[in-house]
């Protein structure tokens, strides 16, 4: 069976929170890299990020992608918080996946990090309380 390409920004990523979510799914990792300069990134309530692509003033972020099952990729999503979802990411390649984004209203009044490239380097540098 093929599997889907599927991009993550945040908690699912290696090593991670909910990284598990995908390894149940039977997901492989298959590489790292950074999207397209069209992305901004923000804190949700220090627990996870939001992803979402813009028409201007984005960035490159860091994000990995992972092999999955068509299947597992229905289950990742219905274990992600409320206000993320499934859509397409175009990545500095120029190749497109599905990946994690954040719906507008979620980020709304929450903290931008998209100075920091991702969601490792902005946990790394600032020691945000993760996951309570």
């Amino acid at each position: 069976m093929k599997k889907i390409y599927l991009a993550v920004n945040g908690t699912l990523m290696r090593g991670l929170e909910l990284n598990q979510n995908l390894q149940k799914a039977d997901a492989e990792f298959v590489r790292e890299t950074i999207t397209e300069p069209a992305y901004r990134l923000w804190s949700i309530g220090d627990r996870h990020p939001a992803m979402m692509k813009v028409a201007e003033g984005g960035a490159a972020i860091a994000v990995e992608i992972w092999a999955v099952p068509p299947a597992g990729v229905c289950q990742i999503l219905l274990q992600e918080p409320p206000g993320l979802c499934i859509g397409k990411v175009r990545l500095n390649n120029g190749e497109v996946v599905l990946g994690v984004l954040g719906e507008a209203f979620l980020c709304k009044d929450q903290l931008e990090i998209t100075q920091w490239g991702g969601w490792r380097a902005y946990t790394t540098s600032c020691k945000p309380k993760l996951l309570r």
